[in-house]
Formats: structure tokens, C-alpha cells, sequence
């Protein structure tokens, strides 16, 4: 342990100094707004409704003034030479040499993602890292459940092929699960148990994800420093977007991202959290203590975890091992959402995560930090709700009094005795919540100008200030339509409606249909056409303040469709607008996953659904690939070796079209089979083969020849 343990005297003591900092702000900005609140309501009728309007109010301000407090603190830490008490300053750039590393595997689940831009990524990680010279110290691991027969094939071919060309056999590794169990989580346990005692360390990744070699060796390097660390988190930087949405995004997590990371690590320290990916844990002590409990009840709430990562990174902290946040760190990166559709289905599963740690928060042995974690990851998609309740509540207050004609406030409060009129009063409530929404912004900005050579790091001032409006354009009219989407997810979630495990659309385009638009957003044009309409005849005056809120849902379906569009996207770019520094100036790694995917196609897109099958049994190469993945069954009964035999004869004669999709993955998945079928093939006449039998090898003559 060292000074950055979190268990030492000082540690404590620091920290508890920063956090009750935070918290000094937040009661006081809470406190404050929600007097100001409760004087302006107090003479209004309908006491028990009021008490709701207060009670949501408070919760509210309280979360926005964290926010708020915690992008000043980080402003605040970042200023001179930073925060003296971030991990970095453990290991000075002298001693790093000095350092030697422990063996360590990069590892990245998948399930059905594109080929092309997996490997592409992990190809570029694996040259990064060898021009550290430290390639020895790495082995790297492709955890596969893909289920798509047309992935699983192409998985296998562009790992054969990314070994040789990198001449990494025996570090360089693919495995495929035989049966998917718990999603990602259940791929990194199945890994620990056969691989993890070989390593000191993982560092997990997603199938976006991208890591420069210098920061890897210098994440291995910090944690043999810190010996008491069991997970450090990089902060990954969104790259390659190409819509207007992903763009906007990406834009604004790199530009308000540092100084909130910086306020996150403030108060922090060593009992942070862990995001799933771009991370380095220490194996020993995530195989000990993080088998991940099964909820009590059914799924949505109950059951499997499906937000495993806070989880993870709690029952570390629970074990006295420090979880950092690497705020500071450059070369760790990933790719967001191409719309906002695709970030509504990601976030549907995160909420159903969030809100399953419900039941962890009284969990015995849990650090206090560990359960704020939880609770704020929570309110994270609860606050939606919390919003629209007040909003809605607040209208029909307002509606009430229009169409009944009491007095506005029958009871002055103390505000009035002062000469403040309820429209002052109410101003002042406005002006203080925009003031904690923007105000961090604005710090941002600030931290940027003060940075040399900052701005013009994203462009140039000019093209900043541009960016900031437009992207605070673009929050204002996403901002109801989330609103409504979350408010909706955590209701479904607590009626017993679950999410299914679909893969992420990553590759930036969008794609968004009509269909898929009016099937997602046509129910929150008509809330907003119908709130409006309630307003213009119960309080017409009220509608203008319920403008920036209404224009959202109003504008839904549009909104969603142009910001999914590329065109859009590159034309922004064209225009230095939105344009951040990895983007105008390409790291190594990113130009050359770049390159790669421009000139490799991903073989298991735009193919038929039997493609897969088919170019394993005709195919010797890639027959033998596949037969050297799978494992010999011993044992088959006389039952299961029938089941197989005929299948086997009927894809044959009937062809692939005959046999179901279950019959199907059960012959890829059984070594006898797939040998059986490739030799048949070869050996009978074609016209004992069913057309697309014959089709195909047709079709290899005329390659062969060519070639």
C-alpha cells in the first residue's frame, strides 16, 4: 500500500475533506432552491399535491447541483499542475522504465459484431503495443458467443488471418463459447477459469474499443506500482462518427468530458467505479471476490446481474482493493451510438441493469461509496420520471387554477413580503436550474481557453463557441424525448417487462427507416401535441414557458431522422464544426483500423443466412479452421448420434433450406458432422446433391480457374 491506498490515515482524511465539499454545495444549492420552492407554492390550494411538486423538486435540484458541484471541483482541481492526488503522480515518467511488466492478456467479448472492424482494431492494438517493444508481456483473446453462423465463420477466418499477419501464434487467441451463459459477463468468468491464473492482469475491452500500446504498458506499470489497486478505468474518448447525432456526441463528451472526469476523481479517489471495457483489473482479486450473486425473483429486476461492471467493481472495493479512475490518461477510445434510436436501445438494457441494483443497496459488507454508485446509477434513469411527473404535475396544478379561477398564490410567502411577485419568484427558480444545467459548460469552455493551444486543439475558437451553441441547441430538443424514452423504461422495467441481448450497432451509420421512426417516436410527437393543446386552453400562459420542453417531443420524429443522417454528418465536418483533436489530428492506432476497414470487407455481411454453413463444408481451409476450433464429443448416445446422421443427410440431398436454424448450428457446433459432411460433398456425384450443393461448386470451379 501507498499514499494513494485509500485505507491509509491521510487518504481518509483527504478524501473526506473533498466529499464533504461536494456535499457542502449540494445541501446548499438544494436547500436554497427548494426554500425558494416551497415559499413559492405555499399559499397555493391543494396542499397534498404541493407536498409531491416540493418532495420531486428537491430530489431534482439535488442531483442537478452534483452535477453542477462536481464540473466546479473538477475545474478547480484541474487548474495549476492539476490534481495532486491523482494516480499518475505514483509513478513519475523517470522510474517508468524502471518498471518491469507482469504478464498480461487483452481480452474482448463479442457476440455477432462486425468482423472487419474487431479484428481491425485488435490488429492495430496488437502492432501499437509491439512498438512499445513489450509485446512479450501481452497475449491477446477474442471471447466469442456469436450465434449468427455467418459471424462465427468469419470470426474464425480473420483471427487465422490476423495471426499470421501479425506472426503472433501463441499470443494471439480466439475462443467460442459453446453456449452462451450470461452474456459478457459470463465470457470473462468462462476465460478466468481456464486462462486467468496465467496472468496478472486483463485488460477488458468492447468490440469498439481501441487502446494505444504506450497507455497499456503505462496501465500494467501503474498497477505494479500500486499494488493495492484492483481496477483502473480509462476514460475512453468517442471516435470515428459519422452522423449528425454521433458527431454532436462525440463532440461533446470530449469537450465537457475532462473537467467532469476531473471532479469525478476529486471526490472519488481509490473507491471508483468500473465502466465494463477500456479497463486493466488484477486478476487474482477479481476471481476471488467478484462471482457475481443471482438476484432474488425473476428477471427484469431479479435474476441474472445484467450491469455487472458497478457490481464488479463494488465487491472489489468490499475486498479493500481501490478502484481508480484514470481521468487524465489519452489513447484509450470507443465508438458511440450512430443515432438516437441505437442510444435508446442501449440504453433500454442499461436501465434495466441500473435499476436491478435496487436490491443491492442494502447489501451486507458494501463500502458507503459503493451504494451511492448504485443509487446515483439509478436516479440516473429514474430522474426522467421524476421530471415528468413534476412537469405534468405542475401543468395540471396551473390548468387546475385556469379553469377554476383561484387566486395565483391566495396566501402571500415571505418572498412576497419582500415585493418579489410569484413571476419574479419563479424566474429566479428558472435561472438557477439552467444556471447549474449550462454553467458547466460554460466552466469547460473556460478550462479549454485557459489550456494553451486548447481551442485550437477542436478547431479554433470560433468554430468552440459554434460547436457549444449548437450542441446546447441539440441537448435542449433531445432532452424531453429521453425524458419520455427513460420514463418509459423504468416503468416497463418495474411492470416485469425485461430486454433481450441484441448486438450494438457501431459501425456510424445511420440507417433509420420511417417504420422504425414512427413505431419509436410517434407516441412522443402526440404526448407533446396533446400537453400543448391542454395548455393553450387550461393556461395559454404557461405554454411559453413549456415551449423548450414541448418542442422536443413535438419535433421527435424529425429530430431523430436528420440527426441519423451521414450526409449531415460529413457536411459538419466539411466546416470544421464539431470537430474534435483525435479527429484533426489521427492517432497511429485510429488510422490504421482506418485503413484496414477500407481496404477488408467483412465477408460475414450482405451474405445469404447459409452462407456460413455452406463455406465450411466446401471449403478445406475453412473446414480444417473450423474442425481445429471445435471439441470432440465423447459419449453420444445412440439417440444423439441419429439426430445427426440424418440431419447430415438431409442438408445434403435436401439442402440447407430444409433443415431449421437450431439443426443447423448443431451440425457447426459438432466436429463429426462438419468432417462427415466436407468429405460427402467432395466425394458424391453432383447430381445427388441438392441445387445449392451444386450451385456452390459450380461456383468454386469458376474461382479456382480464375484464380
Amino acid at each position: 500500500m501507498n499514499e494513494f491506498s485509500p485505507s491509509t490515515d491521510a487518504a481518509v482524511h483527504r478524501v473526506t475533506r473533498r466529499r464533504m465539499g461536494v456535499l457542502t454545495f449540494v445541501v446548499f444549492m438544494t436547500g436554497l432552491m427548494t426554500l425558494i420552492m416551497a415559499d413559492f407554492i405555499w399559499g397555493m390550494p391543494m396542499r397534498g399535491w404541493n407536498g409531491v411538486q416540493l418532495l420531486l423538486f428537491a430530489v431534482l435540484s439535488a442531483l442537478i447541483s452534483f452535477g453542477a458541484g462536481q464540473a466546479i471541483f473538477g475545474f478547480i482541481a484541474r487548474r495549476g499542475g492539476g490534481d495532486l492526488c491523482r494516480l499518475t503522480r505514483s509513478l513519475p515518467p523517470e522510474e517508468e522504465p524502471d518498471i518491469p511488466l507482469a504478464p498480461t492478456a487483452i481480452v474482448m467479448p463479442i457476440f455477432n459484431e462486425d468482423v472487419a472492424r474487431v479484428f481491425a482494431g485488435l490488429r492495430a492494438i496488437y502492432r501499437s503495443v509491439e512498438r512499445t517493444g513489450q509485446i512479450a508481456q501481452f497475449d491477446f483473446y477474442v471471447l466469442s458467443d456469436s450465434t449468427d453462423p455467418n459471424k462465427l465463420i468469419a470470426e474464425e477466418i480473420a483471427w487465422a488471418e490476423s495471426r499470421r499477419e501479425l506472426d503472433a501464434t501463441g499470443r494471439f487467441f480466439y475462443r467460442k463459447l459453446r453456449t452462451g451463459t450470461n452474456k459478457k459477463a459470463g465470457n470473462i468468468a468462462d476465460f478466468c477459469r481456464r486462462w486467468g491464473r496465467r496472468y496478472r492482469y486483463m485488460v477488458v475491452l468492447d468490440a469498439d474499443s481501441l487502446m494505444a500500446g504506450d497507455l497499456l504498458v503505462r496501465l500494467v506499470r501503474l498497477m505494479e506500482r500500486n499494488p493495492g489497486t484492483g481496477i483502473i478505468q480509462t476514460a475512453p474518448s468517442l471516435v470515428r462518427a459519422e452522423t449528425l447525432y454521433a458527431r454532436v456526441m462525440q463532440f461533446a463528451t470530449r469537450l465537457y468530458g475532462p473537467v467532469f472526469l476531473a471532479g469525478l476523481n476529486y471526490w472519488q479517489q481509490g473507491e471508483g467505479n468500473y465502466w465494463g471495457h477500456n479497463a486493466i483489473i488484477r486478476v487474482a482479486p477479481f476471481m476471488e471476490h467478484c462471482a457475481l450473486p443471482k438476484l432474488p425473483g425473476r428477471e427484469p429486476i431479479g435474476g441474472r446481474i445484467l450491469s455487472h461492471d458497478f457490481v464488479e467493481a463494488a465487491l472489489l472495493r468490499r475486498a479493500g482493493w481501490a478502484v481508480w479512475m484514470l481521468a487524465e490518461a489519452e489513447g484509450s477510445f470507443e465508438e458511440g451510438p450512430p443515432t438516437l434510436i441505437d442510444a435508446a436501445k442501449r440504453d433500454r438494457r442499461w436501465c434495466q441493469g441500473n435499476l436491478q441494483h435496487g436490491l443491492l443497496l442494502l447489501a451486507r459488507g458494501l463500502p458507503t461509496i459503493s451504494r451511492i454508485h448504485f443509487l446515483l446509477g439509478i436516479m440516473s434513469y429514474a430522474a426522467s420520471l421524476f421530471w415528468l411527473t413534476l412537469l405534468l404535475l405542475g401543468s395540471l396544478i396551473l390548468v387546475g387554477f385556469g379553469r377554476t379561477g383561484l387566486t395565483w398564490v391566495p396566501k402571500p410567502g415571505f418572498a412576497a413580503t419582500l415585493g418579489v411577485n410569484p413571476a419574479v419568484q419563479s424566474g429566479v427558480l428558472v435561472g438557477m436550474t439552467l444556471l447549474l444545467l449550462f454553467g458547466p459548460k460554460l466552466l469547460a469552455v473556460i478550462d479549454l481557453i485557459i489550456q494553451r493551444g486548447g481551442t485550437a486543439r477542436f478547431g479554433g475558437f470560433g468554430k468552440v463557441l459554434a460547436g457549444v451553441f449548437l450542441e446546447s441547441l441539440f441537448s435542449a430538443l433531445q432532452a424531453p424525448i429521453l425524458m419520455l424514452l427513460h420514463a418509459k423504461f423504468v416503468v416497463l422495467t418495474v411492470l416485469g417487462r425485461g430486454v433481450g441481448w441484441a448486438t450494438q450497432r457501431r459501425d456510424g451509420e445511420g440507417r433509420v427507416n420511417w417504420s422504425e421512426l414512427f413505431r419509436v417516436h410517434a407516441g412522443h410527437t402526440a404526448f407533446g401535441l396533446g400537453w400543448a393543446a391542454i395548455l393553450a386552453f387550461g393556461a395559454p400562459r404557461t405554454l411559453l414557458w413549456m415551449l423548450p420542453v414541448l418542442a422536443g417531443m413535438i419535433l421527435a420524429i424529425p429530430f431523430s431522422l436528420l440527426t441519423s443522417r451521414t450526409e449531415l454528418g460529413r457536411w459538419t465536418r466539411a466546416r470544421g464544426l464539431f470537430c474534435t483533436p483525435e479527429e484533426l489530428i489521427l492517432p497511429v492506432e485510429l488510422a490504421e483500423v482506418e485503413k484496414e476497414i477500407g481496404e477488408k470487407t467483412d465477408i460475414s455481411t450482405h451474405q445469404n443466412e447459409d452462407d456460413g454453413l455452406i463455406r465450411t463444408v466446401l471449403d478445406p481451409y475453412t473446414n480444417a479452421l473450423h474442425l481445429c476450433l471445435l471439441h470432440e464429443r465423447s459419449g453420444q448416445t445412440d439417440e444423439i448420434r441419429r439426430y445427426f446422421e440424418e440431419n447430415r443427410e438431409r442438408l445434403l440431398h435436401s439442402g440447407p433450406g430444409a433443415l431449421p436454424a437450431r439443426e443447423k448450428s448443431a451440425l457447426l457446433a459438432d466436429a463429426e458432422s462438419i468432417d462427415w459432411l466436407h468429405r460427402e460433398l467432395w466425394r458424391r456425384r453432383p447430381q445427388n446433391l441438392a441445387a445449392e450443393w451444386q450451385a456452390a461448386l459450380q461456383q468454386n470451379k469458376k474461382r479456382l480457374i480464375s484464380a
